[in-house]
């Protein structure tokens, strides 16, 4: 049996070799990338010109969604070209293709304005600031309070989402990712509210590949086990059976 067609834009950056090392295995994988992977076929292109990156999708099966620009307080002129003209394109050369499913890696970017105010900000202060007695988590129905730029983009990108998966035969699974960290454990207090393992964004978006057919739009938090955490993921739990493995409290080698 043939294996299924992966293609995975920004294979290059962090989570694109997570990704890429978590797949190899059991998928075939493309990589839409600006410079040469090694061991897979590359359609080397910019997001941001839809007729270069139109060959990368072909008899693709499902579409990783990676590539961005991710500072969180970036310039608008490389947001508007890789964020918001980028994932368009992703999605309309996807559609033009007959791609089934797109997993769409949002952020959890698109709700940390909450950690203005109280008690969200004491969560983000760290181990030595005392947790609250009490907090409700920001789940996927809540409303939507980016901080930054970037964090508006990553809206963006769910709202067209959003639209294709109602117009289109499409499947679509946006994930608001937490922090990933080069080192994989975290370096600074507020990762310990918000820190994600390797292991557990693997986890979580190998999940969002294989999900049933029959989701058509979702929205998933991804953090790990984090004892400082205001960002809900019950509902991967339920829906994807995401248990993640670490935690953002453990020490880490």
């Amino acid at each position: 049996m043939s294996k299924s067609r992966v293609l995975i834009t920004g294979m290059s950056g962090l989570i694109g070799g997570i990704m890429h090392r978590a797949l190899a295995d059991d998928y075939e994988l493309v990589a839409l990338n600006r410079s040469e992977v090694d061991g897979v076929r590359c359609v080397r292109a910019d997001i941001a010109d839809l007729n270069a990156i139109r060959p990368a999708f072909e008899d693709v099966d499902t579409v990783l969604h990676l590539a961005a620009f991710a500072r969180e307080h970036g310039f608008w002129e490389e947001i508007l070209r890789y964020n918001v003209v980028g994932t368009y394109n992703v999605f309309e050369a996807a559609r033009e293709a007959g791609v089934k499913r797109i997993v769409f890696a949002s952020s959890g970017a698109v709700t940390s304005g909450y950690e203005l105010d109280s008690p969200y900000r004491a969560l983000v202060l760290g181990p030595e600031h005392p947790l609250p007695l009490k907090w409700r988590c920001v789940d996927h129905n809540s409303l939507t309070r980016p901080n930054g730029l970037y964090g508006c983009s990553k809206v963006w990108g769910e709202a067209i989402g959003r639209f294709y998966a109602d117009t289109h035969d499409m499947s679509v699974m946006c994930v608001r990712i937490g922090a990933v960290l080069k080192v994989d454990r975290p370096t600074a207090p507020r990762h310990e509210s918000v820190y994600t393992s390797h292991r557990d964004i693997a986890q979580m978006l190998t999940k969002c590949i294989e999900a049933p057919e029959h989701l058509r739009f979702e929205i998933f938090y991804c953090v790990s086990n984090n004892r400082r955490s205001y960002r809900d993921i019950s509902y991967a739990r339920e829906v994807l059976g995401y248990h993640p493995t670490d935690s953002g409290n453990d020490p880490r080698p």
